[in-house]
């Protein structure tokens, strides 16, 4: 199983990112675009508004038609999780039997609390749905900085050839077939950044810092385990990996959500995808009776349910407990 030809559907910056990888693994690649603006921005200046100074290789053919998109070996689906539905929903007609859709966003879906994977298996079944997630920038992966991240499919010989058809000397692809744990973890550390980015904020210290971090991922593995997730990969490059990047730089648009939350200052216009998920999250918590404490507290800010510091005030007095 090979795949030579790759399309890459959203043009913003991670999307972009993802469409240079590919040319550099040696694939034909086409990048679709849905707002005609950044469309003609891509194919004119060959060069992405998001990411100044990165030049879109040759071997990118920037397109708006989603039917040419789907005329591909392998699909990467690099739009906002909640859109993710519509986006496969308009292209699932045009796809054709066993091919890959390889979600690439990192959340869960409102309302329904489904995760991309579930998404695609229900809106297009004749997809194989994958999952590509770990501790990653856009603007590193764009430069051909060194990255590694997860690629995973209930198909191991799906999820490694994917590996291997993305794979290049500045990108490693991991593979595994434990979908839900890799596209859990991607989800769940988005939250937790956010919190992150609040102990930054208020400048409460590096030991606070350690300490949120270190309870924020026993917090991730237990909602890991109660979803069906395998320890390894909570460990790995999806979970434990990702956790540790995006809560420790303002590169993260959740840390810089957290840090301006922190700060008292109105949030930055970006997109910040665990404010969507929290909620969720803790809601799929509760169903499962997972205890997290500090999700939950940035649940209740986001909804100004409890002001910062009462957030602060009810996790450090907390009833102590055994670790």
């Amino acid at each position: 199983m090979t795949f030579q030809t790759i399309s890459v559907l959203g043009g913003g910056a991670w999307g972009t990112a993802l469409a240079l990888t590919a040319a550099r693994a040696g694939r034909a690649v086409t990048l679709w675009e849905h707002n005609a603006g950044n469309a003609e921005h891509l194919e004119t200046k060959r060069e992405s508004r998001f990411l100044p100074g990165v030049t879109l290789d040759d071997a990118i053919t920037v397109t708006r038609d989603l039917n040419a998109a789907a005329n591909a070996d392998a699909i990467l689906l690099v739009v906002p999780a909640q859109v993710v539905r519509s986006v496969v929903t308009a292209l699932a007609p045009a796809l054709r039997q066993g091919m890959p859709l390889v979600a690439c966003a990192k959340g869960i879906e409102h309302g329904t609390h489904k995760f991309m994977s579930e998404i695609i298996a229900e809106c297009a079944g004749e997809a194989v749905p994958a999952i590509l997630s770990g501790p990653s920038f856009a603007a590193d992966v764009a430069r051909g900085l060194p990255t590694a991240v997860t690629i995973a499919a209930t198909d191991e010989t799906t999820a490694t050839a994917l590996a291997y058809a993305l794979g290049s000397g500045s990108f490693r692809p991991y593979h595994s077939t434990d979908v839900r744990g890799v596209e859990l973890g991607g989800a769940a550390k988005n939250v937790l950044a956010i919190a992150a980015g609040i102990v930054a904020g208020r400048d409460l210290g590096a030991s606070a810092m350690a300490a949120l971090t270190t309870r924020g991922f026993a917090e991730l593995t237990r909602f890991g385990r109660a979803y069906g997730a395998r320890a390894e990969t909570m460990m790995g490059l999806s979970g434990l990996g990702d956790l540790i990047l995006t809560c420790s730089t303002p590169q993260s648009r959740n840390f810089s959500y957290g840090v301006a939350l922190g700060k008292g200052e109105p949030p930055p216009g970006k997109l910040a995808e665990g404010v969507f998920t929290a909620p969720v999250l803790l809601e799929m918590a509760r169903e499962r009776d997972v205890e997290m404490p500090i999700s939950a507290a940035v649940a209740a800010v986001l909804a100004q349910e409890l002001s910062v510091d009462q957030a602060i005030e009810s996790l450090m007095t907390r009833p102590f407990r055994a670790e």
